[in-house]
């Protein structure tokens, strides 16, 4: 009953941040979730897919196909299924595919950027509302009476509205930049490995061995 109280006493602007409070809960568990199925698995598949096309082209592109689920694995399917491409056709390929995949990787960043600007401002717009009713109420004359001591406690509830903004905004903010933080990571990995698929894919085109059946030799 007293949080249904404070939730009150903070006025028209406890609802906009009500709603965002469980949209940035919904959005972060649905990030939390997507960075945890691509941290455990990401990484070893890379390292698998690329010992695999040393060997075999074939072998490779069907571990990807098993994985296409994940967005590396998406953009290297994008340049090891064109038909014996040059170089730069699968340079362009794989970075026309990572380009594809940002979009996801920064899926919901405007939205968290949004709540943690806003849900502070609506905090303080509840109090300034909250203090205008307050001192609205006060009779000239009253500042010694029971009235006075009214307007104290009044002025205690106006101020829920800017704490329960900040309270909706510092964990939004705090899983925002983890988030970013993943992204970070996310592009470092696709460029370090894009870079080494094209060196080996390089290396089969000026030896002729792109037949998805003819093994990569080392010398």
């Amino acid at each position: 009953m007293q949080i249904l109280d404070l939730f009150r006493s903070g006025g028209v602007v406890m609802w906009p941040l009500l709603a965002f409070s469980i949209l940035g809960l919904a959005m972060v568990l649905e990030r939390t979730v997507f960075w945890l199925r691509i941290s455990r698995r990401q990484e070893r598949l890379v390292v698998e897919t690329l010992a695999l096309y040393r060997r075999n082209i074939r072998s490779a592109l069907f571990k990807l196909e098993q994985n296409a689920d994940l967005p590396i694995a998406r953009i290297f399917l994008a340049g090891l299924e064109l038909d014996s491409p040059n170089p730069e056709e699968f340079r362009l390929a794989l970075e026309s595919a990572a380009q594809a995949e940002i979009p996801l990787l920064k899926r919901f960043n405007v939205a968290f950027e949004m709540i943690i600007t806003v849900s502070p401002l609506l905090g303080l717009l509840g109090t300034v509302l909250g203090l205008i009713t307050t001192f609205g109420s006060l009779q000239i004359g009253d500042l010694g009476s029971t009235q006075a001591t009214g307007v104290t406690a009044g002025i205690s509830e106006a101020l829920v509205s800017t704490a329960s903004g900040l309270i909706v905004a510092i964990p939004i903010l705090l899983f925002a930049g983890i988030f970013r933080g993943f992204y970070t990571r996310q592009i470092a990995m696709i460029q370090e490995y894009g870079g080494q698929l094209e060196l080996l894919q390089r290396r089969r085109y000026e030896r002729g061995s792109l037949n998805p059946e003819v093994p990569y030799a080392s010398n």
